[in-house]
């Protein structure tokens, strides 16, 4: 059974920051890349970042510089700090494995994700 939790959103002026958090269960976490994903109000989910179970990163082009995703393995937690916020920045943020993990039905899985909105 995997269940991912996703918590840390908020309201952010332009320029702020905010750490983002998943806690992880299931056997999934220490064996496989996680990432964060964002849906904004309209548009399809994209991924922010990925890191892979040995802590190498790869970042979207519209955060890189910005955001830096990270990993404890021993707590099965992975974590977004976001920093320079933009408006365009909001959205749900989600984190999952990369691929996204897929249940026994073959539909992927997604936690309920947590909102981060920026704007004055």
């Amino acid at each position: 059974q995997v269940r991912l939790v996703e918590s840390g959103g908020g309201l952010v002026q332009p320029g702020g920051s905010l750490r983002l958090s998943c806690a992880a269960s299931g056997s999934i976490f220490s064996i496989y890349t996680m990432a964060w994903y964002r849906q904004a109000p309209g548009k399809q989910r994209e991924l922010v970042a990925r890191i892979t179970p040995d802590g190498n990163t790869n970042y979207a082009d519209s955060v890189k510089g910005r955001c830096t995703i990270s990993r404890d393995n021993a707590k099965n937690m992975v974590y977004l700090q976001m920093n320079s916020l933009k408006p365009e920045d909001t959205a749900v943020y989600y984190c999952n494995t990369d691929p996204p993990w897929r249940l026994t039905t073959g539909r992927p899985y997604w936690g309920q994700g947590t909102q981060v909105t920026v704007s004055l």
